[in-house]
């Protein structure tokens, strides 16, 4: 079996990637769509870092303004800026191939991963589904027609979704580095916002293809035996889970009015691939920010949680160390206008499946906030009053495990990062042949 077939056998398929060329690459690059949602500052300050030039900023749609009610001229403008790059030879010829890649964030250093494309057909986000590559959290269906509009008719595709392996031995990555950087970087730079470098190295040699296929089949086999049934478990989605159901709709939209077309582009979508246990990864918790509710009446909210306690605190610096003690069960900050209180009860396991259906059952509107600090910002804010809810930290060993038994975790369970760490779009991909 050749290295494409066996890759395809993992869910892998080897892409033409497009870069841009002769370009400012710190402008060209910004952030995935759906971070700083609740933060237009950030956003027009990315406006201003890439004005006059070409840059992904023209081909995404930041959630930020997902509720302004311009939605369809949006994404007719990204289509239309797809086009225009394209005949206007914004990209270097496409290059077959995956992209090794080492990025340096404000908080970590070297963080491994690996630009590939992934086979659709092998994806399943649903609940009850147990394919090679799996969602991690729980898919909101309301929230895939947005992405879906956008992917519809897109001539390119930017991944910001990532993939996690379960590689404890860290066998794959650095010595796929090692073996990449014998060559020249395909693209270095730094990125905008204070968010650290990028660099990247094109793997393009059969050596190099069969070294991924058989580290990547040993993941596989092993996982046939570690998470029961002999059904294997080879990627988790880490980050952009709803962006990938969503390219995954598109493609059965594709198969239902093209029965005959099974290579079209739509069939795989371009990700990254990264080591859950890299050290470089760091997950943290996703807090919740609930518009329309009070201080008070979050605590009561929260009080119908097993062995429930209060504990009133002064500040926020105090309220963020209570929170990160360990504990038997779950912790929880709440913050609203000044007033602090560190919750505690004997809800075992990740802390968001025993929140999640209390919080959803207000009604209320919810925003899932990254940092601390914003949170605390947002929550102290006196122009929509809402309450914050600060989760504990979550830790990353056993994610596979419990994604194997249980199926996905409620949604914004949590993040593999600060949001400045976030995936940066560089790399783009065409979705049609169309121009």
């Amino acid at each position: 079996m050749d290295c494409r077939l066996k890759l395809n056998s993992l869910g892998v398929e080897i892409p033409e990637i497009l870069l841009p060329k002769k370009i400012d690459l710190q402008k060209w690059s910004v952030i995935a769509c759906d971070q700083y949602t609740q933060d237009r500052g950030y956003w027009e300050k990315v406006k201003a870092a890439a004005s006059g030039a070409s840059s992904t900023l023209d081909l995404i749609f930041p959630e930020v303004y997902l509720s302004d009610g311009d939605a369809a001229q949006r994404i007719a403008d990204i289509h239309s800026t797809m086009k225009r790059y394209l005949m206007e030879g914004i990209f270097a010829e496409p290059k077959r191939g995956v992209i090794y890649i080492e990025r340096d964030t404000p908080f970590q250093k070297k963080r491994r991963g690996l630009v590939a494309a992934i086979d659709l057909e092998q994806y399943d986000w649903k609940p009850e589904a147990r394919p090679l590559i799996r969602s991690t959290e729980g898919t909101v269906e309301d929230r895939l027609p947005p992405r879906m509009d956008i992917r519809r008719g897109a001539l390119l595709e930017l991944p910001h979704v990532l993939l996690l392996i379960d590689d404890e031995t860290n066998s794959l990555l650095p010595d796929l580095g090692e073996r990449a950087k014998r060559k020249a970087p395909i693209y270095k730079t730094g990125l905008m916002m204070d968010s650290g470098s990028l660099s990247g190295w094109l793997v393009d040699d059969e050596d190099d293809f069969a070294f991924i296929a058989g580290k990547l089949e040993e993941l596989k086999c092993r996982s046939e035996n570690r998470y029961g049934c002999g059904q294997p478990f080879l990627f988790a989605v880490g980050d952009g889970n709803h962006s990938l159901a969503a390219a995954k709709g598109i493609r059965e939209e594709y198969k239902k009015s093209h029965p005959a077309d099974t290579e079209h582009p739509c069939r795989y979508a371009l990700v990254e691939i990264e080591n859950i246990y890299d050290p470089a990864i760091q997950f943290e918790p996703i807090h919740r920010l609930v518009f329309g509710m009070g201080f008070d009446e979050a605590v009561s909210l929260l009080s119908g949680l097993p062995d429930f306690s209060r504990r009133d605190v002064d500040n926020t610096d105090e309220l963020a160390r209570l929170s990160t003690q360990p504990s038997q069960g779950s912790r929880f900050g709440i913050i609203s206008r000044g007033r602090y209180a560190l919750i505690e009860t004997s809800a075992a396991g990740i802390a968001t499946a025993c929140l999640q259906p209390l919080l959803d059952s207000t009604g209320r509107v919810i925003e899932y906030i990254h940092d601390n600090e914003e949170l605390f910002r947002l929550a102290s804010s006196a122009e929509r009053p809402a309450a914050g809810i600060l989760l504990p930290p979550v830790q990353k060993t056993g994610l596979f495990d419990t994604i194997a038994r249980l199926g996905p975790l409620p949604r914004k369970s949590f993040s593999m990062g600060h949001s400045a760490e976030k995936r940066f779009y560089l790399e783009c991909r065409r979705l049609s042949s169309e121009q």
